[in-house]
């Protein structure tokens, strides 16, 4: 069974005149910039699933990592989750 979906008129199809009459960001005022640039921002995790920290590792490791591109970060975290499930801390 199909629910209707209902039409949000601020999410429309662009046609060729509103693209010409589109301003760019920079070419808007310094104040709507600042504002519009702060709803980017995310907010503080209702429960934060992961703990900031610092840790050394050999520029290896990090180069290995950052070459696989964005997610990196992530990706180490998982090889470490892995590594535990496979082996027992002493």
């Amino acid at each position: 069974m199909r629910k209707k979906i209902d039409i949000d008129e601020d999410d429309f199809e662009w046609t060729k005149e509103h693209t010409a009459n589109a301003k760019r960001f920079a070419d808007l005022p310094k104040s709507l910039q600042t504002k519009l640039a702060s709803r980017k921002r995310r907010g503080v995790q209702a429960s934060p699933t992961k703990i900031s920290t610092t840790i050394r590792l050999s520029s290896e490791v990090i180069d290995s990592f950052k070459a696989t591109g964005a997610g990196w970060q992530t990706r180490i975290d998982l090889a470490l989750k892995e590594w535990l499930k496979e082996h027992e801390l002493a």
